[in-house]
């Protein structure tokens, strides 16, 4: 029987049978995903690859992201989704470099992913509302885009796994892309130029990508290979190891920033140049020139020499992030050999413990406990008078708190840090006006070189005056102390100061800007330690384990003997034989560096 006509009309009053609103269909939804995806896609191009600061660095930027993009999408067949996953992943990592950039003082960097991925974080991270902000709405809402995402896409029928021509295309596409990412990604690949950058450059001028993917193979150490012709048959152990005193000497060791004696300077024959923190008197049991293996920054280097006794550069470019990469694994420090003779050690630091992981390596050197520049409310624009104040009230609290134990007690000042470019005429006299004059041709400096020489000079004279209000502090406590200042690396003016001609000791190599100085005093009579006519870094903690008189490890032992061996020379020792022997004994026999 036929329907009747009138059953087919359509409802037209409201009610119970009126029609449901279509929901957006699902070629519609498709089509939406896909537009918004290509849409953020091609804006994460234009703000983070685009924005690396040099042409290769966008380069191999777009190369990184471009790989990652075709390696998703062979292997899921969802463009949308694929294309939206990358972007958001490309766009949280420089938002996060961006931020930590901000907060932290460093962009993210692969090591990162060990010390920050972890609950100890949220202990850092509380104290930064912005960043617990981020990192909330980022830890929602991109899982929730990409669920969306892979829900509303589709794979073409073209590309499912069930078309044999699909399978091989897809599996050829993604080893291929693969492949390429492989190849862009090495450091002899063609990308190589953006590889083994110098870190200070890495961590300021925000290529965020570039300085993320590179410092996976920037970080990765190599220890001197061992070497088959050394003489196994040289004895690395002191006849006479020292004996702790009866009462042990508190040890205070200080890091004057970018500070070396300005006298090595050819022209520097002005009064101004003749500060007494680079002068010996009558408490000084050793000084003079000394040899760094940094120039114009890298001041964690020579933290790192200080603590450890080793040299950044024997590890490659790995060196340069001592504090992430070489710190975790050191077996031997300066802070453990003196808490093994009963010290208490303190690092008070001029800066943000989160700069360049500074708090986790300084437990890593064996610190007992670490004051945090921030929280003593110390800055880049701290002076040395502000370090003073907040150490003098450090010392007296830990004096208060541990009067039977001897203290060791490592700070680092940060005024001294370039530029040198404050106006002469804000600064007091006689450092207002040019006191290098005329032009081009020593002993006349230009008007740059006056500029950041007057303002250099300026900021020693504040700093040898610390330096004694600091020593007089610790003199009249009663507790017989070691006092120890030096300079990490010289500042570079801009580059400028290699202009200036410098006459330093033929011991501490070809390299004069890599030349500053120690200082090392006591307020107890002793005899003077041995002099050197250079001394390298790596040896002030063996020489203030002499001072105090702290016996010695194995590690301490074989850096005294080859101290003395190489007359207070290390690299730039003739002896090439005696170099290559104690290499194979400190990581070969000692394994100073424990395995990953």
């Amino acid at each position: 029987m036929p329907a009747d006509p009138a059953d087919s009309t359509p409802q037209t009053d409201k009610g119970a049978h009126a029609p449901r609103p279509r929901a957006r269909s699902r070629p519609g939804r498709m089509a939406l995903m896909r537009g918004l995806a290509i849409l953020v896609w091609v804006g994460m191009l234009v703000f983070v690859p685009f924005a690396e600061k040099l042409e290769l660095e966008k380069s191999f930027a777009l190369a990184i992201v471009g790989c990652a993009t075709l390696i998703l999408l062979f292997a899921t067949a969802r463009a949308s989704f694929s294309l939206l996953t990358i972007s958001l992943l490309v766009i949280t990592l420089a938002t996060a470099s961006m931020l930590k950039l901000e907060f932290l003082l460093t962009p993210v960097l692969a090591p990162d992913l060990k010390y920050y991925i972890n609950l100890e974080s949220l202990d850092w991270l509380v104290r930064y509302p912005m960043l617990l902000a981020v990192t909330g709405v980022a830890l929602i809402l991109v899982p929730a885009l990409l669920v969306l995402a892979w829900k509303w896409d589709e794979v073409p029928v073209a590309w499912t796994l069930r078309q044999r021509r699909a399978v091989l295309m897809r599996g050829l596409g993604l080893l291929a892309a693969i492949l390429i990412l492989a190849i862009c990604l090495s450091p002899r690949g063609p990308f190589s130029g953006v590889f083994n950058k110098p870190m200070w450059a890495t961590i300021t001028d925000r290529s965020y990508l570039t300085a993320f993917f590179t410092s996976f193979s920037d970080t990765e150490v190599h220890i001197p290979q061992r070497s088959g012709s050394s003489d196994t048959s040289i004895s690395w152990k002191l006849d006479t190891p020292l004996r702790a005193p009866q009462r042990r000497p508190d040890v205070v060791a200080i890091l004057e920033e970018s500070t070396f004696d300005p006298r090595i300077l050819k022209v520097c024959t002005i009064p101004q140049c003749s500060l007494p923190m680079f002068q010996p008197d009558a408490d000084t049991r050793a000084s003079g020139p000394l040899t760094v293996h940094t120039f114009g920054g890298g001041t964690w280097t020579s933290e790192f020499a200080l603590e450890t006794g080793l040299a950044d550069v024997l590890f490659g470019n790995a060196g340069l992030y001592a504090t992430y990469s070489l710190a975790p694994r050191v077996q031997y420090s300066l802070p453990r050999a003196f808490k093994a003779a009963g010290y208490r050690v303190i690092a008070v630091y001029s800066h943000s413990g989160e700069f360049l992981n500074a708090r986790n390596a300084y437990e890593n050197y064996g610190f007992d406990m670490f004051y945090d520049g921030t929280d003593l409310g110390l800055g880049w624009e701290s002076t040395d008078e502000d370090l003073y104040e907040a150490f003098r009230q450090i010392y007296s609290d830990e004096v208060e708190a541990h009067p039977d134990q001897p203290l060791f007690l490592f700070t680092l000042t940060l005024h001294q840090h370039g530029p040198h470019m404050d106006p002469l005429e804000s600064l007091p006299a006689p450092f207002d006006k040019p006191l290098f004059k005329g032009k081009f041709k020593p002993p006349a400096l230009d008007a740059w070189l006056n500029l950041n020489l007057g303002n250099y000079l300026y900021r020693a004279k504040l700093s040898s005056a610390m330096l004694d209000k600091m020593q007089a502090m610790l003199w009249r406590s009663g507790r017989p102390t070691v006092l120890m200042h030096f300079g990490d690396h010289q500042p570079s003016f801009d580059g400028a100061i290699h202009a200036i001609p410098k006459s330093v000791p033929k011991a501490a190599g070809q390299n004069s800007s890599r030349v500053t100085y120690f200082k090392l005093d006591t307020s107890y009579p002793m005899p003077k330690l041995p002099r050197y006519e250079a001394l390298d870094i790596i040896y002030l903690g063996s020489l203030l384990l002499d001072a105090a008189g702290v016996p010695k490890d194995a590690y301490y032992q074989a850096n005294t003997l080859m101290r003395d061996r190489c007359q207070g020379q290390y690299l730039n020792c003739k002896d090439r034989k005696l170099i290559s022997a104690y290499h194979d004994y400190l990581f070969y026999n000692l394994k100073v560096l424990k395995d990953e």
